[in-house]
């Protein structure tokens, strides 16, 4: 079955953790931190990819997951980065967070390949925190966490033309016999099942590509058969073909079929309806004692004022088609693309950075912290400032820093010293 959504999973590689050894040698009684950094985790990527036309594999498969990076090792080994996932899905896809449906991406046009999940940055070794006041750090970083989001798959063709009209007219065939396209071809009772895409080529490099719109019936727009899960396939195009049934065939009547499809077209997106259109009057083959002239000049009368021009075609013989092929490719160069990309609305979440490690001694009767995170939040605080300070005071309750000086049994009037600078401690 065919498929143009789909609501997956998906996630990117975890940072390895960086490692706390110490060199252990023959003759070296004391040897240096030398715990490895953690390899970097695997980007989440999504690309476009030509050869794919269908979002079915989603149906199978819902989670995807990009590989973790590896911890670190000791005598200053690196952990092995993991690999990259990447997601291939067709040309039109449009990436949205599934929560709130707001646009993560739009795989469309030029953007063949784009990072959706980062991975998380490998933790670094102790070797990296030796400093004259602590020569033996027994902590390491901790790699960055996974990202990991659930989206929402949707499939808007990109065709420069959008073929619509009602089930049975010769929608497939006419795809079939103008381009490369090999559409299912059966007498449907409702609608051809499948957005059928091909590339008509006019010789000489001229050309451009058809999109087969399924599922318009009276009452699409509303919902009724499969009218919502197509009209979106029509979004991207320039240029309409109304193809009706000009013989009748199935008792319809091609001007009022061709009203009613305006109208869903227009209900579902206005801006739509107003687009250049040209009407091929199909099956004109199969008429007897010149009924031909009279379907045609009724068509005429109703549409070619409104700038619709009308062709009488067969799609089975061939017929009339270089006629309309070649208007609708005038039509084309005199309507410049304007191409439908959805904008970027969801912001993807940053890893969190709050693991930084930090160590808390005791030396002489002086409480020691130190670590990157300490390092690191006294280079941005201003502790001059009535505010500076008082930040700096939630950041040592807030990351456990006072509760664990407690624990170590420290009491009022103590000295705590952090880089240089002393605090006396008071609760």
């Amino acid at each position: 079955m065919y498929a143009d959504s789909a609501k997956i999973i998906i996630r990117s590689g975890k940072g390895g953790d960086g490692h706390v050894s110490f060199r252990r040698e023959a003759f070296v009684p004391a040897g240096g931190p030398d715990g490895g950094d953690g390899g970097r985790g695997g980007d989440l990527i999504f690309e476009a990819d030509s050869g794919v036309n269908t979002l079915n594999e989603f149906r199978h498969v819902r989670k995807y997951k990009a590989e973790d990076g590896e911890p670190g090792g000791k005598k200053r080994c690196h952990g092995k980065d993991g690999k990259d996932k990447i997601i291939k899905v067709p040309a039109g896809t449009i990436v949205r967070e599934a929560k709130t449906g707001q646009v993560i991406t739009d795989m469309s046009y030029d953007n063949k390949r784009e990072v959706i999940l980062r991975g998380g940055n490998g933790g670094k070794g102790n070797m990296n925190y030796a400093t004259p006041t602590m020569q033996a750090p027994k902590y390491a970083q901790p790699g960055q966490p996974a990202l990991e989001l659930e989206v929402f798959l949707e499939l808007k063709s990109i065709a420069d033309v959008g073929l619509v009209g009602f089930p049975n007219v010769g929608k497939s065939t006419l795809l079939s016999r103008v381009t490369n396209a090999k559409p299912k071809i059966a007498n449907y009772p409702f609608t051809t099942l499948n957005p059928g895409l091909g590339v008509v080529d006019l010789g000489g490099g001229a050309g451009f590509v058809i999109a087969d719109i399924p599922g318009l019936i009276e009452g699409a727009s509303d919902g009724i058969g499969l009218g919502h899960e197509f009209l979106k396939h029509i979004e991207r195009t320039r240029i309409i073909i109304h193809m009706v049934d000009a013989a009748s065939a199935e008792g319809r009547d091609p001007v009022s079929d061709i009203r009613i499809i305006n109208e869903e077209l227009r209900k579902y997106n206005p801006e739509i309806a107003e687009r250049p259109q040209v009407i091929a009057a199909n099956k004109i083959d199969i008429f007897y004692n010149g009924e031909e002239e009279t379907v045609i000049k009724e068509l005429r009368e109703e549409f070619e004022k409104k700038g619709i021009s009308v062709f009488p075609i067969s799609a089975v013989s061939g017929k009339g088609l270089n006629e309309l092929l070649y208007e609708v490719k005038r039509l084309l160069d005199t309507n410049p693309a304007d191409k439908k990309i959805y904008e970027k609305e969801y912001a993807v979440p940053k890893p969190d950075l709050t693991n930084e490690p930090f160590e808390v001694t005791e030396e002489d009767g002086i409480f020691i912290v130190e670590g990157p995170r300490i390092e690191r939040m006294l280079g941005y605080t201003n502790l001059e400032s009535e505010k500076g300070f008082e930040f700096f005071q939630r950041f040592l309750k807030e990351n456990g820093i006072l509760t664990q000086l407690e624990e170590m049994g420290i009491e009022e009037g103590d000295t705590v010293k952090m880089y240089g600078l002393q605090f006396d401690y008071y609760k």
